[in-house]
């Protein structure tokens, strides 16, 4: 039972808040704390929001939330916690925050789930060739020859590498044990046993039918699948990046993708649109998606509602299950 409800303020982009604060969350939501559901805190320096970023313990934050500086916690002196209905908490959570000792939470567990799903998708279709054979199929009207098209294409006994033991990537780790394939794993930070073969990230390239990418952008991952590593992958394997564009070097994978000499699945790319003239939104052998793997539609009720399980443990004085804390920022997205 909640025997407090902590004044709490909206502090993200007004769009997020219209699809993510409805229905059942929002019925929740005022439940759980002390809160006008329709404030939202797009712009601390908005005289309207004033009042209640003064009275606020809990900021509720998602995707637009403006940065919360040593002038907007000046004006917060009440503020304990930050609860971010979203994933990474970097573009907000400023070093003022953490100076301050305040409480953070995060919701990548609950966006990590449809990436994951997407990932999972990418790699079984990748390896029977759908896209290729739908696409023929659309073109000649006619049952072709698959098996000689596409040799050995199937997912029996087909090795899977997975790039950054991070949350997504254990999650698509979890969600490939049923299957009859093989997988590594490549992280320089990874100590323990997730039950697959660790290796060193080139060896990973060179063995593997598909990699997919789960690493930080950091500024030591940056192009970090560069030219030599992608002549690294064999001939017809496929890259899957549902994570960050630069991550690779992108003119060294289209260069690859245009010989046809490699597959990929991109969800991200640098930059986040791309020109109107880049080969990539044609080339037949890629499937290109315009950053829809994380959260969106009636997936954000996920994050909004592990959010609010977090703020219902503030609210009873018990930790976060989910918490984020500043050493860890270093080697997290």
């Amino acid at each position: 039972m909640i025997e407090r409800r902590p004044k709490t303020l909206l502090a993200m982009g007004v769009r997020v808040a219209e699809r993510l604060v409805t229905g059942p969350v929002r019925e929740r939501l005022v439940t759980v704390a002390d809160v006008d559901p329709d404030l939202v805190a797009h712009d601390f320096a908005d005289p309207r929001v004033a009042a209640a970023l003064a009275e606020a313990e809990v900021l509720y934050t998602s995707w637009g939330c403006p940065p919360i500086t040593a002038e907007v916690l000046a004006a917060a002196p009440r503020l304990r916690a930050v609860v971010h209905a979203a994933g990474s908490v970097k573009y907000h959570v400023t070093d003022a925050c953490w100076q301050r000792g305040l409480l953070v939470s995060s919701a990548a567990a609950a966006n990590a789930e449809p990436v994951a799903e997407f990932t999972l998708a990418a790699i079984l279709f990748a390896n029977k060739r759908v896209l290729e054979i739908a696409r023929l199929y659309r073109e000649h009207h006619v049952a072709l020859d698959w098996d000689g098209r596409f040799p050995g294409f199937g997912n029996y006994r087909r090795t899977i590498g997975i790039v950054g033991a991070s949350r997504i990537g254990r999650r698509v780790l979890e969600l490939l044990r049923p299957f009859d394939v093989d997988v590594l794993i490549a992280d320089p930070y990874l100590t323990e046993d997730l039950g697959v073969q660790h290796v060193e990230l080139d060896e990973l390239l060179a063995r593997c039918d598909v990699v997919s990418l789960h690493a930080p952008l950091l500024p030591e991952t940056r192009h970090l699948i560069d030219a030599a590593r992608l002549a690294r992958m064999r001939d017809g394997a496929t890259l899957i990046n549902t994570a960050r564009g630069a991550l690779v070097d992108q003119e060294a994978l289209t260069a690859e993708l245009v010989s046809a000499r490699l597959f990929a699945v991109i969800d991200h790319t640098e930059p986040e649109v791309l020109p109107a003239d880049s080969p990539l939104y044609d080339l037949p052998q890629v499937l290109l998606t315009p950053h829809i793997a994380g959260s969106l539609g009636g997936e954000l009720a996920r994050m909004a509602d592990l959010a609010l399980d977090e703020l219902t443990r503030y609210a009873r004085g018990l930790p976060f299950a989910h918490g984020v804390a500043s050493e860890t920022l270093a080697r997290i997205a």
